[in-house]
């Protein structure tokens, strides 16, 4: 490919809407243009890298045994409504009715497709298990799309689903594919980590994730450096540390002025924050007041405390507040106004001297003593794990970083084939409904991630296996007799090589071509210059390690074939 004839408008200027260097040097090195909020073209660098991310994807999923097929992104709304999610799912699904005035949606995901797919069609145990899968576009109607790819309204996806007999086969199905999805980051070149994970709107009882690590990344995970634990913080759980606090467990009431926040409590009572407990007034999903309790120093999980009090569960309004006769900064579980339900953090269970709100305008509590002075109605795992938390198998301090979310994998169970009835005969001779597994790669996503751990200040730095192009050469005047003719002759001789070769023709100066070259991050360059060529060389330039040398014109073709090669492996 010639860059002439490239279609790939680089920018100048970093884009005042780019926050993240994905977005950033996707935008600038001309392989992505935005259409709209959340919805991009992804230009001819863009979709080649696409492409191989794709094909990686195939080449795992068929080598676990999987089946691609393609199903429609126009999905029948009445297929959601027997899975029970058309309104559950929330605005981000997109519903609209065609001329005929029959409702659809545009898939964000396939659960309910497939499984109306296959539930005339599997009705033997005999023919299970099976594994489907399809590289789509999706669409989810996001109220804020940002950080170019990672957060669209509009991105690609593969999607899998397993159907098996007994959860032994979706065991193994389960572990195949989380397997593959290991060995694809491999191959991406991304540094990922598989981390526990919460089922959120797709449902089931497990699920990991796959997090590629990074700075900017939208999620929170801990992990141990010892054992190889880790989990996003929707789904860590763990004994957080605690500490009895003061008063040796006799109740005193004590005169707190000024004290309303955890930090100055701590700091009157002179003890740690872990020695104190925060109390959290909420409004659950079904509109009744919740006195939630967690410690001191952490704070409240939204994902945990959603399956604890319902989705669309808020914390009070002052007015609400001053409704119940709750003293904002000095409110607590002793005393506590009949009516209002008393959830715990399970971590408090075993403390025996609280320091908290006494209900009345500064006044604190200290030497509480749950069971005793008050009752819990529930004890709960409530609160978000942070970086020195022991490890929940190990015992070792965790540490903590942010990832980009870029695959999944969920044990659905029955979830989806009791509700839309996809049954199947069991060698017993009984009807028993299909053990389902979903299985998704976000490779749009993906993309992404890779640009997010591969670049510096001069562009992107493309691992050779996902890289637009593996090579490019710079010709540094290509109207020179000598260096066009060089740079030509090494450029056919790695194409029949088999080697993905840009050749850089245009008439510019030699420093905006090294700028571009850099910034595209194409993995190696090789540059012909009119002293080199002369001296029958040309230079290589390793665009991950900055690594410069100079290589006989007529062994160089031999020797990137063969770099390229073996990072290909």
């Amino acid at each position: 490919m010639k860059m002439s004839r490239l279609y790939a408008p680089t920018l100048k200027e970093d884009p005042t809407e780019a926050e993240l260097a994905s977005h950033r040097l996707l935008l600038r090195a001309g392989m992505i243009r935005k259409e709209a909020a959340g919805l991009y073209t992804y230009l001819p660098l863009a979709w080649r890298s696409i492409m191989k991310i794709e094909n990686i994807v195939r080449d795992e999923m068929d080598n676990a045994g999987a089946q691609e097929l393609m199903m429609p992104i126009m999905v029948d709304a009445d297929l959601w409504r027997q899975s029970g999610r058309i309104d559950a799912y929330g605005k981000e699904l997109i519903r609209f009715h065609d001329r005929h005035e029959r409702e659809f949606v545009l898939g964000p995901t396939h659960e309910e497709t497939v499984t109306a797919l296959v539930r005339n069609e599997l009705r033997s145990y005999k023919q299970l298990p099976v594994n489907l899968y399809h590289i789509q576009d999706k669409f989810r109607d996001e109220f804020r799309p940002r950080y170019g790819l990672m957060r669209g309204r509009e991105f690609i996806m593969k999607d899998g689903y397993s159907f098996s007999a007994t959860q032994e086969s979706l065991q193994e199905e389960y572990d195949k594919m989380k397997a593959a999805y290991a060995n694809i980051c491999v191959r991406c070149g991304l540094k990922a980590l598989p981390v526990v994970a919460d089922t959120g709107q797709i449902g089931g009882d497990t699920s990991v994730e796959f997090m590629a690590l990074a700075d900017a990344g939208e999620a929170s995970l801990v992990y141990c450096d010892c054992c190889g634990f880790a989990a996003d913080d929707e789904a860590a759980t763990t004994k957080v540390p605690v500490l009895d606090g003061p008063g040796n467990g006799v109740l005193t009431k004590i005169e707190t002025p000024g004290v309303h926040a955890i930090e100055e409590l701590a700091k009157f009572l002179d003890v740690p924050e872990n020695a104190t407990v925060k109390s959290l007034c909420i409004i659950d999903a079904e509109g009744n007041p919740v006195l939630a309790l967690v410690p001191g120093d952490h704070e409240l999980n939204d994902c945990k405390a959603e399956h604890v009090f319902g989705e669309g569960y808020r914390m009070m309004t002052d007015e609400e507040l001053e409704g119940f006769g709750l003293p904002k900064g000095s409110i607590g579980p002793v005393n506590l106004p009949e009516g209002i339900r008393i959830v715990c953090d399970a971590t408090l269970e075993d403390v025996h001297s609280w320091g908290c709100g006494a209900n009345v305008d500064g006044y604190h509590f200290i030497g509480v003593e749950p069971g005793r002075d008050f009752t819990a109605d529930e004890w709960a795992d409530l609160v978000t794990v942070v970086a020195g938390d022991p490890c929940p198998h190990c015992g070792k301090p965790l540490s903590a970083a942010r990832g980009i979310e870029v695959s999944q994998v969920f044990q659905l169970g029955t979830k989806y084939s009791e509700a839309m009835g996809a049954t199947f005969m069991d060698e017993d001779g009984k009807e028993k409904p299909l053990i389902m597994g979903c299985y998704g790669v976000g490779v749009s996503r993906t993309l992404a991630a890779v640009v997010e751990q591969h670049n510096d200040e001069n562009g992107i730095v493309w691992p050779v296996s996902v890289a637009p192009y593996e090579v490019s050469i710079v010709p540094l005047d290509v109207n020179d007799e000598l260096v066009w003719p060089a740079a030509q002759k090494v450029a056919d001789e790695l194409s029949q090589a088999g080697i993905e070769v840009v050749i850089d023709d245009r008439k510019e100066r030699p420093g905006v071509k090294f700028a571009d070259n850099d910034l595209m991050g194409f993995p190696y360059q090789l540059v012909f210059g009119k002293r080199a060529v002369k001296n029958g060389c040309c230079e290589l330039k390793d665009r991950a390690t900055g690594e410069r040398v100079e290589v006989a014109i007529d062994e160089v073709a031999e020797k990137v074939a063969g770099l390229v090669r073996a990072a290909r492996a």
